[in-house]
């Protein structure tokens, strides 16, 4: 994919020459060969259950609603498809020929990049459009040509409005994570851009959730859609079994403290806190960076070339955490997350299982991380009923397990210097120093000193920070729960 996400990228011709067996689970799909090399050069091997259950109905012809979340693997399931039925004639200029509309900018990026590499071995021109960007750039590319756009919706009405995007020729729809859109107000911009889409034009349309809203989209504007479900299949069996989760009862005014202190213990790889207000965020990238934590802001009030440097530091190690808001984050897409943090609680199970969704991922285990206040049990409550799930209650970790957790991994960094060897020049020394004093004595004080450089600046764990968890036991569980007609004493 080009590096400018405003150019189209052509996915070329090359020979479909990779071997077919390692995707072989896909050649029943009724998927062409071409894009079977791809898949096999991918690395793809066998197709996740969205995938195995969308792409024979959309290599069909049919149109779908999809309840997928994600990290499912559903882009697959409907790019694949997509790509094979393009027709093979090039798209006439500003007349796509198929239209992926998503929530946010970063998975339109996302989306046009996975578009591409299932389709390299055809000559396929994606281009993905969205505010932000080099508006020309985009008008550009139109004007040459391009057979599928991947856009946000106000920058598709953009183009519309101004004559740059045509439809007449679109033989497919997709809308991706459809109730995302609907969130972030994207109702009317959709229906005024599939009025202007063919009658006979294929629609496929994802959602990780299927409120009554989006099954009024899907009946105004599917045409006898299959409905499949995967994601949500009792409590996401598809989305959340590598997902370990843990919450811990902490007071407000405690919890940056709280935080610092799990994420220590943890030692994420890369982890994602989720926060509900900006200023929130702000706080906490201080909080983290005052513990030592590389940690990057993500909210609404970046500018698309912060968003973009960012992002770019996270997906590369740079940053090892990335603290954002739900709207900032809604649309990403990355594999190597460890840790997920809900630094508040969801109102909305939902969310919370798509939140929790970015770990996980690519056969790894994960961990889900959630810090709540005494009076939100009733909301844990009903998140264990909606996955299906037991959320474990721990303890907070105490100034001693901080201290043994430290010497733990001084202790591995001093394994690992011994297994890496290069040690002969410190020989001398060494030696001098075991004849002078008790070798014991010499060792302890080396680590000594490489243990309080390392973890210099953490003299302000020695006050512990009060475990909330006692005042649930307090409490005792909630109350039964009845449905309507079933409370004791009513008819």
């Amino acid at each position: 994919m080009s590096d400018h996400p405003a150019n189209p990228t052509d996915s070329g011709n090359e020979p479909a020459t990779a071997p077919l067996a390692a995707a072989q689970g896909f050649a029943v799909l009724g998927l062409d060969p071409n894009l079977l090399a791809s898949l096999a050069e991918l690395g793809y091997e066998e197709p996740t259950p969205i995938q195995r259950a969308s792409i024979p109905l959309l290599v069909a012809g049919r149109d779908l609603l999809g309840q997928a979340g994600t990290g499912t693997g559903k882009t697959a399931a409907f790019a694949l498809p997509l790509l094979q039925r393009l027709p093979a004639e090039p798209a006439k200029p500003n007349r796509p020929r198929a239209l992926v509309l998503v929530p946010t900018r970063e998975l339109a990026m996302q989306v046009a990049e996975a578009v591409h590499r299932y389709g390299r071995h055809k000559r396929v021109r994606v281009l993905p459009i969205y505010g932000g960007s080099s508006f020309g750039q985009q008008l550009r590319a139109l004007d040459r040509g391009v057979e599928i756009v991947v856009a946000t919706p106000g920058r598709a009405l953009d183009h519309l409005q101004r004559g740059t995007l045509l439809l007449e020729d679109v033989r497919t729809v997709v809308l991706d994570e459809a109730d995302e859109m609907l969130d972030m107000g994207f109702s009317e911009d959709l229906d005024a851009i599939l009025q202007q889409t063919p009658d006979a034009r294929q629609t496929a349309l994802f959602s990780a959730t299927l409120p009554p809203r989006i099954l009024d989209i899907a009946e105004q504007h599917l045409r006898d859609p299959e409905r499949i479900s995967i994601a949500r299949e009792r409590a996401s069996k598809g989305e959340l079994p590598r997902v370990r989760q843990v919450a811990y009862i902490v007071q407000r005014p405690h919890k940056p403290a709280a935080l610092g202190r799990i994420l220590d213990m943890e030692s994420p790889g890369s982890a994602i806190v989720f926060c509900r207000t900006r200023l929130e965020v702000d706080e906490l990238v201080e909080a983290m960076a005052s513990r030592g934590y590389s940690a990057d802001a993500l909210h609404g009030g970046f500018a698309q070339d912060q968003r973009d440097r960012v992002m770019k530091r996270f997906r590369s190690g740079q940053t090892d955490l990335l603290i954002a808001t739900d709207v900032a984050a809604r649309g990403l897409d990355i594999d190597h997350v460890t840790h997920v943090v809900n630094y508040d609680v969801p109102t909305d199970p939902d969310a919370y299982v798509h939140r929790i969704g970015r770990t996980g991922r690519a056969g790894r285990e994960g961990v889900a991380i959630t810090l709540a206040q005494p009076r939100e049990h009733r909301v844990l409550k009903l998140i264990e009923r909606v996955t299906g799930q037991k959320l474990e209650i721990a303890r907070l970790p105490t100034v001693a397990d901080l201290r043994n957790r430290r010497l733990e991994l001084t202790r591995a960094s001093l394994e690992e210097a011994l297994g890496a060897g290069g040690l002969e020049g410190f020989h001398a020394l060494a030696e001098e120093l075991a004849g002078a004093a008790d070798p014991i004595d010499v060792a302890a004080a080396a680590l000594k000193l490489y243990h309080e450089r390392v973890h210099a600046g953490d003299a302000h764990d020695e006050q512990d920070v009060p475990d909330a968890s006692r005042e649930l036991e307090r409490r005792g569980p909630p109350p039964p729960r009845y449905e309507r007609g079933d409370r004791p004493g009513q008819p």
